[in-house]
């Protein structure tokens, strides 16, 4: 299948009309997508902002910076921000809505209006969230237990609202990629020659479309509960507050996969790309991708092993749990089999491609030890739930999301990130996101209970360590914002291929034009990158001169 040429020379996006209305009002998926990453970056922010200063309270066993109200208030807005507000959107929005046209060799997506009223209506869900800051802000935890959330005096309402409404912009995103991917494809591009960044956004928009409605369903009778006195979650009112635990989980454990499966296809992207190597197993990865996506529908219960439910029921749970881990192992195995034996360049994107691996697993192997029935009812409710969640959601999606910024950030703005900084940033955030979460494993096992404003003097020293990695992963995240952002104005200007990657979007120029193509070209092979060399003068890569 002949490849073709690098399509250069037109306009770019970012000069195709200028002032602040071409973007508000814009439809082109690249600025859709550089809005939603920097709205996504500033929910980051402050939502670390809000971590640390929960981990600068926890530094001593009493109290030390704020009273307790303050402190339940800061790690629900923590997790409501970090959750909801940046890694259910950060890269299937962000860099999603960026490269997944580009990489089908298209204009736009199927529906750019669409697409443009889910980020606005991200905006108006964030909005309501944010209120619930000023309005005696919700302190009940990200996930809105009931009977408590049911009946207490703070802003549950607008913070329930502000996450239903939220729901929509995923759904929408969701129903645009299914529809882009399956009717946009270019000449010569079946399923199975997609590039694996496609296939896990495919398996998440199936994931967003059929699970967020039960969220908003849930969330939306809480508020009905809340404001009309109706007895659904609250046993007062004669509800179930098990059965909104039920209802919270059979959506939330599939967000977890909503959360990481695009940042395991941006791993596949890196991995393949840097290794110079085809991809190894590449049915098997793509498989797995989806095999996820329905198992984790299948494994809520697991949250529930202490919630009173029948032991046949817990057994269940417990051996799907154990099941889902095999589509995740397979990508990780597959993973290291494509760098065996490859020629591995070094880059900044490499480096978070590798702490991914290596923080993912551990977060994937210790969920094992929460899967099994009698091991969990020690751990249930402790720090090592934390840890674990933490090595799957934040070193997973945050690994892989700057490993996607700097990879495809030449092709976003036409300039080179700084690579010292980028690395710098990598070294600090991976020893920081280590020194915080490894010592929760100690404390879990050891009985500390999460989420508590005080504890026992005995687990100061491993609090106290957690408290310092905190703010060495703090510097390391700013760090590499600050590696991007300052490339913007001192950066080399990139070539149109920088990291010799064969995708389509490699296939245009940096930052690409306005139409991405002039004529949708044929597919490639996206993992073959024999016809690619390197070329001093542009300091990329140019096609072969027998291929270009």
């Amino acid at each position: 299948m002949s490849a073709p040429a690098v399509d250069v020379g037109h306009a770019d996006y970012l000069k195709h009309a200028k002032g602040i209305l071409s973007w508000l009002y814009t439809l082109d998926h690249k600025r859709i997508g550089v809005m939603y990453l920097i709205v996504t970056s500033v929910s980051l922010l402050l939502g670390g902002a809000f971590a640390l200063l929960v981990r600068a309270e926890l530094f001593t066993a009493g109290p030390t910076i704020m009273e307790h109200d303050t402190y339940n208030r800061m790690f629900t807005l923590h997790g409501a921000v970090m959750v909801f507000l940046f890694i259910i959107p950060s890269i299937p929005a962000a860099l999603g809505n960026f490269v997944l046209p580009i990489q089908l060799g298209v204009k736009d997506v199927a529906f750019p209006r669409l697409n443009l009223a889910s980020f606005y209506i991200w905006v108006l869900g964030a909005c309501f969230l944010m209120w619930s800051m000023y309005d005696s802000a919700i302190d009940t935890g990200w996930t809105f237990y009931t009977p408590y959330s049911s009946d207490n005096a703070n802003a549950v309402s607008a913070a329930a609202m502000g996450v239903f409404i939220l729901g929509f912009s995923s759904i929408f995103t969701g129903i645009n990629f299914i529809a882009t991917i399956n009717k946009m494809r270019p000449k010569g591009m079946t399923f199975f020659k997609m590039p694996l960044l496609l296939w896990s956004l495919y398996a998440t928009s199936l994931i967003q479309v059929l699970a967020t409605p039960v969220l908003a369903i849930t969330l939306l009778l809480l508020t009905l509960e809340r404001t009309m006195g109706l007895g659904i979650f609250n046993p007062a009112l004669g509800g179930d507050p098990v059965l909104f635990q039920h209802f919270f989980w059979f959506y939330s454990h599939p967000a977890v996969y909503i959360m990481v499966l695009p940042g395991m296809g941006v791993i596949s992207e890196l991995i393949a790309t840097f290794s110079r190597k085809r991809i190894f197993g590449y049915s098997f990865i793509a498989f797995s991708s989806m095999a996820i996506a329905f198992l984790g529908f299948l494994v809520w219960g697991h949250h529930m092993f202490t919630s009173g439910q029948s032991k046949t029921a817990s057994i269940i749970f417990s051996a799907l749990t154990f099941t889902v881990a095999i589509p995740s192992a397979i990508k990780v195995f597959n993973w290291l089999a494509t760098m065996k034996g490859g020629a591995i360049w070094l880059t900044t994107p490499m480096l978070y491609a590798l702490s991914f691996i290596w923080l993912f697993s551990i977060g994937g192997l210790t969920g094992m030890f929460l899967g099994t029935l009698n091991v969990d009812v020690h751990l249930h409710d402790t720090y090592f739930v934390v840890a674990h969640f933490h090595y799957v959601m934040v070193g997973g999606t945050l690994m892989a999301l700057f490993g996607g910024i700097y990879y495809w950030w030449p092709k976003i703005f036409g300039r080179m990130p700084n690579d010292k900084m980028g690395r710098l940033s990598a070294l600090l955030t991976f020893i920081g996101f280590n020194v915080t979460f490894f010592p929760q494993f100690i404390l879990g096992s050891r009985g500390m209970p999460r989420r508590y404003y005080s504890y026992l003097p005995e687990f100061q020293d491993l609090h106290q360590i957690s408290t310092v990695g905190a703010f060495i992963l703090g510097v390391g995240i700013l760090v590499g914002f600050a590696g991007v952002v300052m490339s913007l104005k001192n950066g080399k200007k990139a070539p149109a291929n920088p990291w010799g990657a064969n995708s389509l979007e490699w296939y245009c120029s940096s930052p690409p034009p306005h139409e991405n193509f002039k004529v949708q070209p044929e597919a490639t092979d996206p993992y073959d990158f024999s016809g690619w060399k390197w070329d001093k003068r542009t300091e990329g890569y140019v096609r072969k001169a027998s291929e270009a």
